[in-house]
């Protein structure tokens, strides 16, 4: 496997090869076009607000694809709220995956983005009067890449199998969903470093009043995202303007405890104006520059927003605490108290860190002795470096240097911020929250080194979304991120279980799984999820508290 940059990797990994293209055996292509193997009888109809569409019926699922769930962004609207959808009169075809958001070309699932990109696509056993949990999902690529049309996230297998409606919105993306002009551009533009979030927030609000006519429950929805993903859900869990609209949530391998302040964001937004020439008074300089040049001046900027980087103040594009759409932060210095009593499921991938390995083409840290270790860490972490190391040598005393570096980094990155999540909720007193460490391990090696990806970033989209399934008779076995073991097809079934059950109900459960506790600050019940599931007790219980200790939770 060729490596590949983090732009690719969403598109490729997350989308395609992570869902081990898994849309071929729904008899349509990873860019929604189904060609002559349509037939008159596959296509479903119905009526939304705005007029009827028609989708298409495929072993048991309907699929709508491409609806527009609110109108314009571009033009006047740039940076706005968007119009409202415009109705349509006859039968709109709900066939194609509608347009990203503008993006590079690689990164948008081989789909031609657009600045018009508020679409959303839907999956469904049928368009009956049944009311099914819904479970609305926040595609990844950080704040700047993605769609909910890759083929990984596919609800299909979902909906079929697990008698849910599935709904995935593109919404606006880097400078375009998230510049901040609150300060300069007047009320018109309220709000402007948040319109990407905004924008899903109308999603859900098209989802309250239409998703009855898909056999779901408008009153029974769980917001989930991994990645970025997970960081648009902890900011939907502390939103106002969101609340009305969901029921639960889950954060996935992307806690975002913090968003971007606003003295950073009007810094991101004085650096564009002067890399753009363009006088802070003639703001509006903006709403004429071609989008495929603005995405070219998004390309000086940090690809990771700074609410990502701890302690970094270098400058981005992700949400803004403006104290309005977003009031503070999500998950600092407490839970959303707006979100209390709704259930929540938080954790991360054990082996966050092969991802990026594989993405940057990292084979040096797979070469480290412990003296290496040492020099490797103590650039982040200074004096504490050797403490940290000691602490997980007596923790694990089999690992290598290697997998030490992993599991510190893995951790780090995303395992003490989903933890922070989780304390916190258990504090405030509400609904419950439940934590989990997703562990199967792909047996697929990091390119130019023998060590295994084991459980990397991003791969637990096709297992929670079931597309992680044994070949039909006859058809080849698919390429899949999670490896070739056939036991990752149980760890699939666990998955998706369980988080169909939460949607259902507000608590995750699964056939063979054994019973999953809330989160306590007792017992710490960690859920660890492979194709055989136990619930661990104050895991990593001495690493954390070390990181505790130094001030890293």
């Amino acid at each position: 496997m060729n490596s590949i940059n983090r732009r690719q990797f969403f598109t490729r990994v997350s989308a395609a090869t992570v869902g081990a293209v898994a849309l071929s055996k729904f008899g349509y292509s990873a860019s929604g076009y189904w060609g002559n193997q349509i037939r008159t009888e596959d296509f479903v109809e119905t009526e939304i607000t705005h007029g009827k569409i028609r989708g298409i019926r495929s072993e048991g699922v309907n699929i709508f694809k491409g609806i527009p769930y609110a109108g314009r962004v571009s033009g006047d609207r740039r940076f706005r709220r968007p119009a409202p959808p415009e109705p349509w009169t006859g039968v709109r075809d709900a066939l194609q995956l509608g347009s990203p958001a503008i993006q590079e070309i690689r990164g948008s699932g081989g789909q031609t983005p657009a600045e018009d990109c508020l679409f959303l696509n839907v999956w469904t056993p049928a368009n009956d009067n049944k009311k099914r949990p819904v479970m609305f999902y926040n595609h990844g690529g950080g704040f700047v890449v993605g769609s909910g049309g890759a083929p990984g996230q596919d609800g299909a297998n979902l909906a079929r199998n697990f008698d849910v409606v599935v709904v995935q919105t593109n919404h606006r993306l880097g400078l375009l969903g998230f510049l901040y002009l609150d300060e300069i551009a007047g009320s018109d533009y309220a709000g402007s470093g948040n319109m990407g979030l905004l924008d899903i927030t109308a999603g859900l609000k098209w989802v309250h009043e239409n998703i009855a006519q898909f056999g779901g429950d408008p009153n029974n929805v769980m917001i989930f995202g991994e990645s970025g993903g997970g960081a648009k859900t902890s900011c939907l869990y502390a939103m106002p303007e969101a609340a009305p609209y969901f029921n639960k949530a889950s954060i996935e391998s992307g806690p975002g405890v913090r968003m971007t302040d606003r003295e950073i964001a009007s810094e991101a937004t004085e650096k564009l104006l002067k890399d753009l020439n363009i006088d802070r008074k003639n703001w509006r300089k903006l709403l004429e520059i071609p989008a495929t040049d603005l995405l070219a001046a998004q390309a000086k900027f940090t690809f990771v927003a700074p609410s990502l980087s701890k302690n970094n103040r270098t400058l981005g594009f992700g949400p803004v605490v403006d104290g309005v759409v977003l009031p503070h932060h999500p998950f600092d210095p407490t839970a959303p108290e707006i979100s209390r009593n709704k259930p929540l499921l938080t954790g991360w991938n054990e082996d966050e860190y092969t991802f990026f390995a594989w993405e940057r083409r990292d084979t040096e840290s797979f070469k480290l002795d412990f003296a290496g270790l040492q020099t490797r860490l103590e650039p982040q972490y200074g004096d504490d470096a050797k403490k940290i190391i000691e602490v997980y040598r007596k923790s694990r005393p089999n690992a290598s240097a290697p997998d030490i570096f992993v599991a510190i980094s893995s951790i780090t990155m995303m395992g003490l911020g989903s933890i922070n999540i989780a304390e916190k909720k258990v504090k405030q007193n509400g609904a419950p929250v439940y934590l989990y460490n997703f562990g199967y391990k792909s047996e697929m090696k990091i390119p130019g080194t023998e060590y295994a990806m084991g459980t990397p970033h991003a791969m637990d989209i096709s297992f929670k979304f079931n597309n992680e399934v044994p070949p039909k008779e006859g058809e080849q076995p698919r390429m899949s991120f999670g490896g070739n073991r056939p036991e990752r097809f149980e760890a699939s079934l666990h998955f998706a279980e369980l988080w169909t059950t939460f949607a259902r109900t507000g608590k995750p459960a699964a056939k063979g799984v054994p019973e999953w506790p809330a989160y306590n600050l007792t017992d710490r019940p960690t859920m660890r999820i492979d194709s055989t599931c136990e619930v661990i007790n104050n895991r990593f219980n001495d690493e954390v508290e070390m990181w505790r200790s130094i001030g890293r939770l």
